[in-house]
């Protein structure tokens, strides 16, 4: 098991998940890196801690009455899943489908949402947007049910165009108005069909927790219209499939996919006038959406296979996200093995990292990149990694403190201590200049567990585990 081996695995699941112990890494690497990568994209029925538990154990999570309890599920479940490809897919569909609080209100909408990404996420490209269009909260949140036959609202066929599939400057505004005209109709209910309109139109008796998907034909534009310089009496489900066949939709999508995997981008709204950072990687991702149908699973079988995401360039170079970033540091640690109060606080640290699940600051989602990081964020960001890793009786951090006396033993050197420190928490590979400041604090210590456990708080405040 060579060290390139290792390194290579470990980038792998950073990227494609939240990170790894190193016996699971060792565990992947005797597996092939290609059978990993496979594992990941198809990992059968997962495992997590489960809605029961949540139920449970956090009854304001289970209820979901509030954004918060529906993000603290989705938490639980990102910590302890057995499938981290599909919630990281899932946490990237929720950064460009953005989606939040302010209009929608209710939680259970909001964790709806979500879980329709995580069963669409790693499907077909048109699948997932025909689902997006008839979701309730994203219905509410680009204001489809105030877009009428006669009295069209563009807020999503706009949005659609712009920010969901084909990006600035591949429409124009009249081909907005006949996306707007072909999805009226497309709105919400909250009670069975058969009630009059009067009560149908209502919050109650369910209120707003029930929201569902409404077609309602006679409010639907059945006219002519022509969209991308095509003619048809089209629907939601036409527009959608003019979308997916253009190269502009499969460019868009295969930037963001190679920014959220592979290496950072400027933000959307600059990619009109910015040409791609590696234009070669872009069509091949490209020439992957079109081959396989727009099929999601087969881009990322491409994309984890590659060179330009295996190339030793790109490591270290993404700064993790908060909610990545602290679902990597809980997933070593090992605080959650059931829902705890504690999580009510993990919730609110990612907040003030910058990143309120739920609730993104605006239709664009959340710059990422550097743009995660400043004096603040960064100040929160190292305060959480070393609370976690300084104490010695989360089963976690103990679990990697044996194992650190188990390879180096009562008398091994602070440079050892630095190594093994840095192998168990993930295999990660360092600056020498980190390396040796790690050394030199090492030296400072003694070699009792709470010393090994101040070895890994500092090595959680690298640069190097704070990027992916």
């Amino acid at each position: 098991m060579g060290k390139q081996d290792i390194d290579l695995m470990a980038h792998l699941m950073r990227r494609a998940g939240f990170g790894a112990t190193r016996d699971e890494i060792d565990e992947y690497v005797a597996q092939g890196y290609e059978a990993t990568v496979e594992k990941l994209l198809s990992p059968g029925d997962p495992t997590w801690m489960g809605d029961f538990m949540v139920r449970r154990f956090d009854h304001e999570a289970s209820g979901m009455i509030n954004h918060r309890g529906g993000a603290r599920s989705w938490l639980y479940r990102m910590i302890t899943t057995s499938a981290p490809l599909q919630e990281k897919l899932t946490l990237f569909w929720h950064g460009i489908f953005a989606t939040g609080v302010p209009k929608v209100i209710n939680g259970r909408v909001l964790y709806d949402q979500v879980n329709m990404f995580r069963r669409n996420g790693m499907g077909s490209f048109d699948k997932l947007l025909l689902e997006l269009s008839k979701n309730p909260a994203m219905i509410v949140w680009l204001d489809n049910q105030d877009n009428h036959n006669g009295a069209i609202n563009e807020n999503w066929g706009r949005e659609l165009l712009e920010l969901f599939s084909m990006g600035v400057g591949s429409y124009s505004e009249e081909d907005i108005k006949e996306c707007s005209r072909a999805f009226t109709g497309w709105t919400i209910g909250n009670t069975e069909y058969m009630m009059v309109r009067s009560q149908r139109d209502s919050d109650w008796p369910y209120g707003r927790i029930s929201y569902h998907f409404e077609y309602r034909p006679e409010d639907h534009d059945e006219g002519e219209k022509t969209f991308l310089g095509q003619k048809g009496n089209f629907n939601g489900e036409d527009i959608i499939d003019i979308i997916c066949k253009q190269e502009s939709t499969a460019r868009f999508i295969a930037r963001h996919m190679y920014h959220f995997f592979v290496a950072d981008e400027p933000p959307v709204p600059a990619w009109p006038y910015t040409p791609p950072r590696d234009p070669d990687a872009i069509d091949t991702l490209v020439k992957a959406y079109s081959e396989s149908n727009y099929d999601i699973t087969s881009m990322l079988r491409v994309l984890f296979n590659s060179d330009f995401f295996k190339s030793e360039g790109i490591r270290y170079e993404k700064v993790k996200g908060p909610a990545e970033f602290v679902v990597g540091v809980l997933r070593l640690t090992g605080e959650f093995d059931r829902p705890r109060r504690e999580m009510v606080s993990r919730y609110s640290q990612i907040t003030w990292m910058g990143q309120e699940l739920n609730n993104p600051p605006s239709v664009e989602g959340w710059h990422q990149g550097t743009e995660w990081v400043d004096t603040g964020t960064l100040i929160e960001r190292i305060n959480f990694a070393s609370e976690q890793f300084g104490d010695a009786n989360k089963p976690g951090v103990k679990a990697i403190v044996d194992k650190v006396f188990a390879g180096g033993g009562d008398d091994m050197t602070p440079d050892q201590l630095v190594d093994l420190c840095l192998e168990q928490m993930g295999a990660i590979s360092v600056s020498d200049e980190t390396h040796d400041v790690l050394t030199r604090f090492a030296k400072q210590g003694g070699r009792s567990e709470q010393d090994v456990a101040h070895v890994l708080r500092m090595t959680a405040a690298t640069k190097e585990f704070q990027r992916a």
